[in-house]
């Protein structure tokens, strides 16, 4: 096979190895070596080598040995890995703790590969242990408690509208949206098409904003919207007057609202005083989520205004009235439940009205 330090080949290594050149399917490090020991072969010069495929005499005086000593199969590579780490209970609760501590990189979060070198494992190792324990540091979830000292009672009042309503008493969620832009592209859009999404420029002009007066019906979901120029307690009483006279004149009316100032003013007072029929039900401070109207803004902002493209304030009034008139037509109840009453509703009275 070899004479001295010179490379000769037999009949069959040399088709072997021509086959293993020609390969498009092989990886390309073993067609690499394969051509390296053809060209040794054919007496070519070590420069000429280089040059051709771009390598290095010490790796062609290295694949030249390693052929002259085991033929083809010194072409092989032989990479033995990491050796595979024992998850003990003791390894588990090491990394379990060093997770819940914070970096002292100064970063916020620990990463796979972080903690993996600060305690010198495998990130699999890491990864495992994570995935068992149900952790994910680079996720961030944030929230905010209620401290209302009335919170039991005014959100058992509100569960009681949605889930046992007066009978043949109208009850609605009312709300506002404020300051909704009026964005208009500076570029053209490039619309959907196979394989690319819809492409938006990333300048835009304000033609300026408006308000949104929502309120959503209970019993059917329908929705009665009103748009404003501007948030105040006039534009908001007159808003009332429009809720109130889609109702029957002697039909109870049962108004579920939040603690903007602009509901407590004295002019809502004196328009309750006049409207004895029609009742508010305040939701507890930093409980917007017992609103069912805040479910329907969650719709509108993804589907209308987020991607929309607004030429005017007229414009964008336009299309959100098209929005809420399309979104009426089909309208059903939501099925709204609260899903751990005992966490803070305690109250024996409140879990058997939920239920």
């Amino acid at each position: 096979m070899a004479t001295g330090s010179e490379v000769s080949l037999t009949t069959d290594q040399r088709v072997e190895l021509s086959s293993i050149a020609q390969s498009r399917s092989l990886p390309a490090g073993y067609v690499f070596r394969a051509k390296l020991i053809l060209m040794l072969a054919e007496g070519t010069p070590f420069n000429t080598i280089k040059r051709r495929l771009q390598t290095s005499a010490p790796t062609i005086i290295r694949w030249k040995q390693r052929f002259l000593q085991s033929g083809l199969d010194g072409l092989d590579t032989y990479h033995p890995g990491q050796k595979a780490t024992l998850l003990t209970p003791a390894l588990r609760a090491r990394i379990l703790s060093a997770t819940r501590k914070k970096p002292r990189d100064g970063s916020r979060h620990w990463s796979c590969r972080k903690l993996a070198a600060t305690l010198s494992v495998s990130k699999d190792a890491v990864h495992r242990v994570w995935k068992e324990a149900g952790l994910k540091p680079h996720r961030l979830e944030r929230y905010l408690a209620s401290h209302d000292p009335e919170f039991e009672s005014k959100a058992a009042d509100i569960l009681a509208l949605y889930l046992n309503p007066p009978q043949h008493a109208a009850v609605f969620c009312i709300d506002e949206k404020t300051a909704i832009q009026a964005l208009d592209r500076l570029d053209p859009v490039l619309p959907l098409s196979p394989g690319r999404a819809e492409r938006h420029g990333f300048e835009y002009y304000r033609h300026g904003t408006l308000s949104l007066y929502a309120a959503l019906d209970t019993k059917t979901g329908r929705v009665h919207g009103k748009t404003s120029a501007r948030h105040t307690g006039r534009d908001f009483l007159a808003f009332l007057d429009e809720v109130v006279a889609l109702c029957p004149p002697r039909q109870q009316i049962h108004i579920i609202v939040d603690n903007l100032s602009a509901h407590k003013t004295q002019a809502v007072r004196e328009f309750l005083a006049q409207h004895p029929r029609v009742q508010f039900h305040f939701t507890p401070t930093y409980s917007s989520w017992l609103n069912q109207v805040e479910i329907w803004f969650a719709k509108i902002e993804p589907e209308v205004i987020a991607r929309g493209i607004f030429t005017s304030v007229p414009d964008l009034a336009r299309k959100l009235r098209r929005y809420i008139n399309a979104y009426s037509a089909h309208a059903r109840p939501i099925q709204w439940k609260y899903s751990n009453p005992s966490h803070r509703l305690r109250t024996n009275e409140f879990i058997a009205t939920v239920h």
